[in-house]
């Protein structure tokens, strides 16, 4: 790391930054993938778009990578269990995953859970390498909106965000 900035300290900063709470998915040929991420947000309005940093080495990078398109399903707050399933905390990997929790699809075919308070579905528009990951900035082609308090993550552990 730069300017002699330990991996331990940029991770301890990092564990106190709040974020939203993610499932990022997409789809690879009949297989699902998804991964959660708190490595989201928004770029711009016009034209609306999102930008979500996924680690290279993850299926979910390669199918977003090969199809050029994702969804964002902002988690609501009794989510956290899932959360920590597509964070991979229980061994479980590709499209076993997806069963738990309820899934739909959006018009392209790709996942989006239904609780989700929000579901993004973007097509790639740019893709920039930074070290571990792979940033994709997605142009909004879709929205979907409920109702809920959003599941956030900081220090270390989950929180939940009063709806106004």
């Amino acid at each position: 790391m730069g300017m002699g900035i330990d991996h331990a300290t940029f991770r301890t900063a990092m564990a106190r930054f709040p974020g939203a709470v993610t499932i990022i998915t997409a789809r690879h040929g009949d297989e699902r993938r998804g991964i959660t991420a708190t490595a989201v947000c928004s770029v711009s309005a016009e034209p609306p778009s999102l930008l979500v940093c996924v680690n290279r080495k993850t299926g979910t990078c390669a199918a977003i990578r090969e199809t050029r398109s994702f969804n964002v399903n902002l988690l609501p707050d009794p989510a956290s269990p899932l959360a920590m399933r597509f964070a991979g905390a229980d061994g479980i990997t590709g499209e076993d995953k997806f069963s738990q929790g309820h899934w739909v699809e959006d018009g392209r075919g790709l996942p989006l859970l239904d609780e989700a308070l929000i579901g993004f579905s973007c097509d790639v528009s740019e893709m920039v390498e930074a070290g571990s990951h792979t940033v994709f900035i997605g142009e909004i082609m879709d929205i979907r909106i409920s109702e809920g308090a959003p599941l956030v993550y900081g220090q270390s552990r989950f929180h939940r965000l009063e709806p106004l």
